[in-house]
């Protein structure tokens, strides 16, 4: 395969807007077995000022021109060249429009990158974000170029009765000898990578939906053939989603059609294309024997996210890439304030926190750190991070909390009438909020320009004579790889004092420096400020970053007995929930980096009593009580370990930590177990999930206190869903490994299920995640199965990058072994899908916290990837990266 990589970096700086206007898109694309023919007309004109000696310059991608038109006329060959990556036209008219025709030749069916028009299980399908449209015909591929697109599609009828593009269908007919035609045309101005065709035998629902003003739209979802009954869920969660948009944010639906496509081979976990979005199945696909309350949590989420899209992406999209976090975490707000409203909102919350944690807390303390809004990049596929989504995400969040809601929907309304059917900036986002609200966000702005987390240190101080209660905040950035400042930042914290009796006290407090107060918010907008309390009897204890209001690491001198209350009483349920997790976490990190202490009893007796005081409450919702008694991730105990991690110790910690949970609280399981039935009928509600969620976390504490895998296998054999059968089959793979009812369970789902991809990759994924140190073994003969394959990305994510990120032991083992199976892979993978490898080599990112002997391991295992000729830019950028000093 030809590489285009030019080694260039872009920087935000170097923006300026293209020479050339572009006016309309009209796109015909011939499918045949083994090619596609693409005509592209583009309507443009010279920018004004441009010199006429400027050549238009249009980007490319392993292309193949074959003809050139310019007004219907064939270009000559001494005013163009053509190159696999660019198109160069020169002597082009100084000022009025013309017409440029392209036409360019592909085969899908050899595009492995899946980037771009590629075939995949004889379905012809596009993915164009981030620059894949040059992939298709020559372009000036960027977000800032927006047009109207009209689309003929046309294949064979036999291989292809559904030809689906953006927008509203206009004409469809026959063209004899088997072969058919379809025209949609986008009325919307849209940029080239919102652009997306789809061509195949599938199957399809229809459903109607009417807008708040009456508009009538047709949904659609297609499927791969005999799997459309499964798209129901998705179906309901897509109309749900719509009616919520009316509802908080005002925003109707703009077309007469909307589709959704569900494709196994497919790269992100879906595509926002106007009008047509383009899934990956996992997203979309659901029925209680295949999918898990998690599956069902994700299809809706996923679904909402790409629909809320529309308008945050589609109808105002982003000026370049270093504004993604301007369309991606502005959604992702959007879509976990839908989940918060469908499901339990504290739930809801804590899932984000956790995510959060485990993936942008590393990104942003590790080699590979850059800020919500880059400044440069290499590779754009590699900055579409846990960075730009998820702490993209918590700004906005930080904006609505500054401004409380009514003032946050008078921003966001404005931003929608200001910027509709533009490219536009974060500057011009925030904006929008300051005109609406009054307020100066010219500090806040640091949020996306700095890269890092902050520390926010929290100190207390009574005075019993007084009766006076002081804090006293201070926030700190240390300066990380990406090297962009440590000004202070202004930081939202919300707090309550709590008495004895769990009752939040008056929030009342005079400030002293940097800050101000107001309610239960005190906002942070210097190093470091202090804040009395006066009249307080006793010693309040002190909630602080309720709903974790900010994204930053706390670091709180509170005494055991105060956070102990709080785990216990705090009425902010995400808090309660923060302080038993905070308590658990110490206890663990000091077992998982102590080699002369004893980590077969980590955790205080009076933190898991704690633990079980929530697991025990009926009064608090089940998904909440099966939170608030699941351990942390090894990850993230080794994160906060941060240097000389030892995973065999963290490992070691965690078990006997859930053994020691599990016996003392054994009449608290057993009781929570009692009455649930694993052969009850299955509901994907909240509550139901919730109800499952809390027995089946239980079991795993009751089988950890016996040893006994006896009740594990008793209800893989009752289950009757998905939910309760990977629970179960989790406990026995995860620590009965060497049980024979596990291998014998093991088979049974294989067997059951081995026609299909979904539930296959979760058989992959559940091995791969295994602890153990023979895991590195187990995964390479699982590589050779004849059902794994590295063409397609959910298979390589369910083995090769489960193990990378959630095996712990094995990965890790200390002869790096695990290192050099994956690199190897990577290694392979790159030459077939380089976007793919790259997301998974950023497992190393953490290399230099482990101990000696790993991080030499891994430092010499990403120099000899490093090394490796013709290695992708996508792929290289990563490793560079990470070793970067």
């Amino acid at each position: 395969m030809q590489r285009t990589d030019d080694g260039q970096t872009v920087k935000l700086s170097d923006y300026r807007p293209t020479d050339f206007d572009l006016h309309a898109v009209e796109l015909t694309i011939r499918l045949y077995e083994g090619r596609a023919a693409v005509r592209a007309q583009l309507s443009l004109s010279r920018r004004a000022g441009i010199a006429a000696t400027v050549p238009l310059r249009l980007d490319g991608d392993e292309l193949t021109l074959t003809s050139l038109a310019l007004d219907g006329e064939a270009v000559a060959s001494d005013r163009y060249t053509a190159t696999s990556d660019a198109l160069i036209v020169e002597d082009l008219p100084e000022s009025a429009r013309f017409a440029l025709t392209i036409e360019t030749e592909l085969v899908p069916e050899d595009n492995t990158q899946l980037s771009g028009l590629y075939r995949s299980n004889g379905i012809w399908c596009t993915q164009c974000e981030a620059e894949g449209f040059r992939r298709i015909t020559y372009f000036l591929d960027r977000p800032d170029v927006l047009a109207p697109y009209k689309v003929r599609v046309e294949a064979d009828k036999a291989a292809a009765p559904v030809l689906l593009s953006n927008g509203n269908p206009v004409e469809s007919g026959d063209l004899g000898d088997d072969r058919h035609f379809a025209v949609w045309d986008d009325p919307f101005n849209k940029p080239s990578y919102l652009f997306a065709m789809v061509a195949g035998d599938l199957d399809a629902v229809h459903e109607p939906f009417t807008t708040a003003s009456g508009r009538k739209v047709t949904l659609g979802i297609y499927t791969e053939k005999g799997r459309v009954h499964q798209a129901a869920y998705a179906m309901d969660a897509l109309k749900r989603s719509m009616l919520w948009d009316e509802r908080r944010f005002g925003r109707e639906y703009d077309l007469d059609v909307f589709n959704v496509v569900a494709i196994a081979d497919f790269n992100m976990g879906a595509m926002e294309n106007k009008g047509l979005n383009v899934f990956n199945h996992k997203y979309v696909l659901l029925d209680p024997d295949i999918a898990t309350d998690a599956d069902y949590a994700g299809v809706e989420t996923v679904i909402a996210h790409e629909y809320f899209h529309n308008w945050t992406g589609n109808r105002i999209t982003c000026r370049d890439w270093f504004q993604l976090c301007l369309k991606e975490g502005l959604t992702v707000y959007r879509d976990q304030e839908f989940s918060a409203d469908e499901r339990e909102q504290t739930v809801q919350r804590i899932g984000a926190v956790r995510r959060l944690k485990a993936h942008q807390f590393p990104e942003d303390q590790g080699p590979l750190q850059h800020p919500v809004r880059p400044s440069e990049y290499r590779e754009i596929n590699n900055f579409y991070t846990a960075t730009v989504y998820d702490k993209g995400a918590e700004l906005v969040r930080m904006i609505a909390t500054l401004l409380g809601r009514g003032d946050f929907r008078k921003g966001m309304d404005l931003y929608f009438e200001r910027h509709d059917g533009e490219a536009t900036t974060i500057e011009a986002f925030i904006a929008c909020f300051e005109a609406a609200s009054g307020t100066d966000l010219s500090q806040f702005a640091r949020w996306y320009a700095q890269a890092g987390t902050p520390t926010l240190t929290v100190r207390e101080a009574y005075d019993p004579a007084a009766r006076r209660f002081e804090v006293t905040l201070r926030q700190t950035l240390s300066e990380g790889a990406a090297g962009t400042g440590t000004a202070p930042m202004v930081m939202p914290v919300r707090f309550g004092l709590v008495g004895d009796n769990g009752a939040d006290g008056d929030p009342a407090g005079t400030v002293c420096g940097d800050a101000r107060i107001a309610d239960d918010l005190i906002v942070l907008t210097g190093k470091s400020a202090s804040v009395t309390f006066e009249n307080q009897p006793s010693r309040p204890h002190l909630s602080v970053l309720r709903d974790f209001s900010a994204p930053v690491t706390l670091d709180h001198d509170q005494d055991a007995a105060s956070r102990l209350t709080l785990a216990r009483l705090d009425p902010n349920l995400f808090n309660r929930w923060r302080a038993a997790s905070d308590l658990v976490g110490d206890a663990l990190a000091e077992a998982g980096k102590d080699p002369l202490g004893d980590s077969t009893q980590p955790l205080p007796d009076a933190v898991i009593d704690a633990l079980l005081a929530s697991a025990g409450d009926d009064a608090l919702d089940p998904a909440f009580r099966a939170q608030a008694i699941a351990l942390p991730a090894e990850m993230d105990i080794a994160r906060q370990i941060a240097v000389k991690v030892d995973p065999d110790r963290v490992h070691d910690a965690v078990e006997s930590a859930r053994q020691q949970i599990g016996k003392k609280g054994y009449p608290v399981f057993e009781r929570l177990r009692k009455g649930f039935d694993p052969r009850a009928a299955f509901s994907p509600d909240a509550a139901s999930a919730g109800t499952r969620a809390l027995a089946n976390t239980a079991l795993s504490y009751l089988t950890a206190a016996t040893q006994d895998p006896g009740s594990a296998l008793r209800q893989y054999d009752a289950a009757t869903n998905m939910t309760d059968r990977m629970a179960a089959l989790a406990i026995l793979a995860h620590h009965f490994p060497e049980e024979p009812g596990t291998a014998t369970a093991l088979d049974d789902l294989y067997r059951r299920f081995e026609h299909d991809d979904l539930v296959l990759d979760k058989w992959f994924a559940l091995q791969a995640s295994a602890p153990s140190h023979d895991a590195v073994e187990a995964v390479a003969r699982l590589a050779e199965h004849p059902h794994f394959t590295l063409r397609n990305p959910n298979r390589v994510r369910a083995l090769v990058g489960t193990f990378a990120t959630a095996n712990q032991v094995g990965f890790h083992r200390p002869d790096g072994v695990g290192y050099q199976w994956v690199a190897d892979k990577l290694a392979d993978l790159d030459t077939i899908n380089p976007q793919i490898a790259a997301r998974i080599a950023t497992t190393f990112r953490a290399w230099r916290s482990f101990e000696p002997a790993r991080r030499q391991k891994i430092e010499t295992t990403l120099r000899d990837l490093r090394d490796i000729k013709g290695l992708s830019k996508d792929l290289r950028d990563i490793v560079e990266r990470s070793l970067k000093q």
